[in-house]
């Protein structure tokens, strides 16, 4: 849920309508979510948590030369990508146009509010409870 390189800060998981900023922890060297007000905890987006950002979102290229990156669209999805790969970093946010931006390379100081949360990974387990629960009350 969060980058490797954030597993020795403190952490919790994204809630719908949380407001958060683009930020460097002061125990990683890297950079991440966190609550506005809550400067030392990351928050963790699970793959397919939706947000967005107050303004055009802003990175740093690969190489430090060149000008930061810019993205015209607000609206994102969490993912994370080559999870086969494990000291790299993963989290990343997807844009509709298919524009893909690590959370690491994101500027300082942006803000995104969460507007909607994965569906649950199990969605019938509910269903098969309820039958269980309905076939013991039948016996």
């Amino acid at each position: 849920m969060c980058d490797y390189s954030l597993h020795l800060t403190s952490s919790r998981p994204a809630k719908v309508g949380d407001k958060l900023i683009t930020t460097a922890f002061a125990n990683s060297m890297t950079r991440g979510l966190s609550a506005v007000g809550e400067p030392n905890v990351a928050v963790c987006c699970g793959p397919g948590t939706e947000v967005v950002f107050d303004k055009e979102v802003t990175y740093k290229r690969a190489f430090g030369l060149m000008p930061n990156g810019r993205i015209n669209e607000r609206v994102a999805r969490f993912r994370q990508i080559d999870k086969e790969q494990p000291d790299t970093h993963h989290d990343a946010f997807e844009f509709p146009s298919g524009h893909i931006v690590m959370v690491h390379r994101l500027c300082l100081g942006q803000r995104v509010t969460v507007l909607q949360l994965p569906a649950p990974a199990h969605p019938q387990e509910n269903e098969v409870r309820q039958d269980v629960i309905s076939g013991l009350t039948a016996i």
